[in-house]
């Protein structure tokens, strides 16, 4: 079976994925979500790609998944692993040796002004329980150009959630197409924290990518 390496997104924590990885093991899949070093601000990204590389139980057969933010550190991962597959989750799409802090204007993001961005469609305690666990993110890391020369030659997918109001569907469809336009989007009806939100449905999109 497969083993799910996620990493997840800005201020998040591996909790925000337990109940995907509890629908993914119900099929007989191993999922690892480790905290990343998002606050120390001694840490890079290749830190922490190597932070979930070393909680893997095996390097063979893994699928890197990136969460938002997630998304410059699990090509990072999946590179080093040559993984079986890599799949971005409404996630923010790199460029060879652009800082993640230049991101938001590189790619011409706005703010879409709707209110709740995040929690919108999460059942309210598991909200609660989110915001309680979010964490600070180090500044260092931010300024950093992204290392890779290019994406990793690993098939690689992208979710896209229609009801995201932080990545908007519009805003993500143009930065794909820009920065990832050989993939097609596969559409999941959720926002931003589809983990909490959907991750049943968002369990069952994954297990797909692992055949």
């Amino acid at each position: 079976m497969t083993t799910f390496a996620i990493a997840h997104g800005a201020g998040d924590v591996g909790w925000s994925w337990h109940l995907v990885a509890a629908a993914l093991q119900a099929q007989g899949h191993t999922t690892i979500a480790p905290d990343l070093p998002t606050e120390d601000e001694s840490k890079d990204l290749t830190d922490w790609a190597s932070t979930l590389i070393d909680a893997l139980p095996s390097q063979e057969d893994v699928v890197v998944v990136g969460h938002s933010f997630g998304g410059f550190v699990a090509p990072l991962a999946a590179e080093r692993l040559n993984a079986k597959a890599l799949v971005y989750l409404t996630a923010m799409l790199p460029t060879p040796g652009e800082c993640p802090g230049d991101w938001w204007s590189n790619t011409g993001y706005q703010d879409s002004g709707l209110d709740d961005q995040f929690w919108h469609d999460v059942p309210p305690d598991l909200a609660a329980e989110g915001e309680k666990r979010s964490r600070g993110m180090a500044e260092s890391p931010m300024a950093k150009p992204w290392p890779l020369p290019a994406m990793p030659d690993v098939p690689t997918h992208f979710i896209l959630c229609t009801e995201d109001r932080f990545f908007t569907p519009t805003f993500m469809r143009s930065v794909l197409a820009t920065r990832l336009p050989t993939v097609t989007p596969t559409e999941l009806k959720a926002g931003h924290c589809a983990p909490l939100s959907k991750p049943t449905e968002l369990a069952a999109l994954l297990i797909t990518y692992a055949t």
